[in-house]
């Protein structure tokens, strides 16, 4: 029986996003590992340190005869790694249990105006040179392939189920209700207000789902909130209030607007950051860009047609070198 590990992107996040990611990229993958032993490490924290990989126990002789090590995609790259973040705790010294990891729908973070020379070194420690990493957008499938790595812009895996036959389902027209999303590490008052303000002229109800775990404070520190249901901040209550039949999606939390999507939910997402902005130059998400929130009441009143245009041929071509 092969051995197997996916480093946990999720566990020890604050971020319930994180989640849709995870649970996306095992379904995406359970053929691949199916009747596998598979354990589970978590990105947050240090698997190891330095001292107990140089003594062969038994995390260090699994990791080092595991068949396939994926990495559960995320924002997780970033070009300056000197100082380990929170999403990836790892470092030159404690990196051995990485050694050959593949990538499944990850992105990059341009934290830097460009990747530094250690950065390079411990990526190319980490990534496998044997089998193909999937990328979340196409600027990332070029830092890798930059490394001397090889890479397939397959898309975030979240969106891999969004199909043409999928997407044809999401309805086009505005709903009665919504459910809108803020960004605790990315405020802005004034935009966030307004979009506040146009959600409650435009739906019967409106209701803010908590996916980071400062947003509900975030919202109370905001006008006309009153009238708005709260979500809790699980991912079964989301999916639960998504099944309404009659809601919309807008907010500036990019993978509660695809989730939203798997559930057949029309959604406008808010660009406040590259990672909605890259995913949306290969797979034309219905976005609008914060600034321009003044243009949303016009956006939410028209046909909204649902097509993100997936790389089929890429995700087949990734999954197909696991057979």
């Amino acid at each position: 029986m092969n051995k197997n590990i996916i480093f946990n992107t999720a566990c020890g996040s604050q971020n319930v996003g994180d989640y849709i990611i995870y649970d996306s990229i095992k379904r995406e993958i359970k053929d691949i590992i199916t009747n596998d032993f598979l354990v589970e490490y978590a990105t947050h924290t240090p698997i190891s340190h330095w001292y107990q990989n140089t003594n062969k126990n038994p995390l260090y002789r699994y990791c080092q005869e595991a068949q396939y090590k994926f990495i559960a995609g995320t924002n997780i790259l970033q070009y300056h790694m000197m100082r380990p973040w929170a999403n990836w705790n790892v470092n030159i010294c404690n990196c051995a249990p990485y050694k050959n990891s593949i990538l499944i729908g990850a992105g990059i973070n341009p934290n830097r105006p460009a990747m530094d020379t250690y950065t390079k070194h411990l990526y190319r420690k980490i990534l496998s040179k044997e089998y193909v990493h999937s990328t979340r957008d196409e600027k990332t499938k070029q830092v890798l392939e930059s490394l001397g790595l090889r890479a397939i812009n397959t898309g975030c895996a979240t969106t891999w189920c969004l199909t043409k036959e999928h997407c044809a389902k999401i309805p086009t027209v505005k709903a009665k209700n919504t459910i809108f999303t803020l960004t605790d590490y990315k405020k802005d008052p004034i935009q966030d207000q307004l979009l506040i303000n146009i959600l409650l002229e435009n739906y019967d109800n409106v209701a803010y789902w908590v996916q980071g775990a400062e947003d509900f404070s975030y919202l109370k520190s905001l006008k006309n909130t009153e009238r708005i249901t709260i979500i809790p901040p699980h991912l079964a209550a989301y999916q639960h209030a998504l099944a309404d039949g009659n809601v919309d999606y807008v907010g500036t939390r990019l993978h509660a607007g695809i989730f939203a999507m798997q559930n057949l939910v029309r959604s406008v997402i808010i660009s406040i950051d590259n990672r909605t902005r890259d995913m949306k130059k290969s797979y034309s998400l219905n976005t609008i860009e914060r600034r321009d929130i003044h243009n949303l009441d016009k956006i939410l009143k028209s046909n909204i047609v649902t097509n993100i245009n997936i790389n089929e041929k890429g995700i087949k071509a990734w999954k197909g070198q696991f057979q």
